[in-house]
């Protein structure tokens, strides 16, 4: 699974970081998810959505959306990684 892969690189890319960030994984009961949330000892957020299609659509940006809204301005970025050929802007 394309998700599972990026996670465990950045989890092995975290090891050798200079700057000391925890990964995890938002997920509320209301399954809105981002799969890789990576926060900085002073509170930065940056997030990464992972889907395994050569296509978005904005519904893929729900995870993305959920989070900004609830840690405002700690988001400092939001990503999202698919297979497709294009790096587009949202």
């Amino acid at each position: 699974m394309l998700e599972t892969f990026v996670l465990m690189e950045l989890a092995r890319q975290l090891t050798w970081s200079e700057e000391r960030v925890r990964l995890y994984h938002y997920w509320t009961k209301d399954k809105v998810e981002v799969d890789a949330v990576l926060e900085a000892a002073d509170g930065r957020i940056v997030a990464i959505e992972v889907k395994a299609s050569s296509t978005i659509r904005t519904e893929d940006l729900a995870g993305l959306r959920h989070l900004a809204s609830r840690v405002g301005p700690r988001l400092v970025a939001g990503y999202l990684l698919y297979t497709g050929q294009q790096t587009l802007p949202f």
